[in-house]
């Protein structure tokens, strides 16, 4: 299965390739990673594409710590709900524990243990990957990013007590020394970070309890992200028409597959990419057209018609009347099969 993740990581991407040299486009391509999600950073995009980028990217700069530099740039507001979440908890511990909660919904794969020993706390970091462990860039800008934001909240004068990583030792020790300001253990059995258990008891001076309150109960809302082939495609599909942007081949390069590979899983699932982007266009176009300014020819551009004449064509065959006569309200008391109810739209 094909983990996902918000392309909001790569916010600083093209500011950190140009620094070491590189075209974050050119890159990006190589990477096989839509452009157009360096402007939407709500989109998602597959972890093994991200992963690739960063690995490619350090190579070709030779800047050993690229992961590590994008997380230094990086902090809550790369994690959308899930940052506005753990910034409003009351102290340091319960923003650990309601990232590890909630991180799920911006990274599929990643996946938080906090553990106590008498006083010390250890943050481990678990990547989900076809190796045994995910590449070294992908652990830097994970593990980073969450000292960044431990950080953010308890201080930047803050340091860890230690940090392990399992990789063996890059050339320069020293860079990994100043980023974490503290002993740094290579050849280590996990990926994690130990804090003092007073860390965790630390206030939060900006928390706001009836904030988090309202914002845990929304993100609960949406806390379970598509698991299976025909979930995720669903929600690419969705994201992408919503742009104007949306065939098979864009869904097969964010999920970093091949347009063979999606038929072939949604087709073992009962169904077809042509159903569900069916789908949602019956959802969005009853949004698109109760505007009146908005010209059809545009909507059908939108939503991947060749021409208004098709989406026409199409409408009254799913709705069972014109747009101009849904737009009257002159609506057909028995909908289509599987039409969107005039109440729901």
């Amino acid at each position: 299965m094909t983990d996902l993740v918000r392309s909001a990581g790569l916010s600083y991407f093209p500011e950190i390739a140009r620094s070491v040299g590189l075209d974050p486009k050119q890159m990006m391509r190589k990477a096989r990673l839509p452009l157009a999600c360096l402007d939407k950073p709500d989109t998602p995009i597959a972890v093994a594409g991200l992963r690739r980028l960063l690995e490619l990217s350090a190579e070709a700069s030779g800047a050993e710590d690229f992961g590590l530099r994008l997380a230094e740039r990086g902090g809550l507001t790369n994690f959308g709900a899930v940052g506005l979440i753990v910034r409003e908890q009351a102290t340091v511990g319960e923003a650990i524990d309601a990232f590890s909660r909630f991180i799920h919904i911006h990274h599929d794969g990643m996946r938080l243990d906090v553990a106590r020993d008498g006083q010390i706390v250890t943050v481990t970091l678990h990547l989900r990957g076809r190796r045994p462990s995910a590449p070294r860039q992908a652990i830097d800008m994970a593990l980073g990013s969450i000292h960044r934001i431990i950080q953010s909240l308890r201080g930047h004068d803050w340091r860890p007590q230690e940090v392990q990583l399992h990789y063996p030792p890059p050339r320069d020790r020293k860079r990994y020394r100043e980023f974490y300001g503290c002993r740094v253990t290579f050849n280590a059995e996990h990926d994690a970070i130990l804090l003092s258990a007073r860390d965790m008891e630390r206030r939060i001076p900006s928390a706001h309890p009836l904030i988090a309150s309202y914002l845990r109960k929304r993100i609960e809302a949406i806390e379970t992200r598509p698991a299976s082939w025909e979930g995720k495609v669903d929600e690419v599909v969705r994201i992408l028409l919503a742009g104007g942007d949306c065939t098979v081949e864009r869904v097969a390069e964010h999920l970093a597959c091949t347009r063979r590979t999606i038929h072939r899983h949604l087709a073992a699932s009962g169904t077809s990419f042509s159903a569900i982007l069916d789908a949602q266009r019956a959802d969005l176009v009853i949004q698109l057209i109760e505007d009146p300014g908005r010209p059809l020819a545009d909507i059908a551009v939108q939503l991947g018609f060749s021409a208004q004449s098709a989406m026409a064509r199409w409408f009254r065959g799913r709705f069972g009347c014109t747009i101009t006569d849904w737009r009257k309200g002159a609506r057909p008391l028995t909908p289509p099969p599987d039409a969107p109810s005039a109440t729901a739209a």
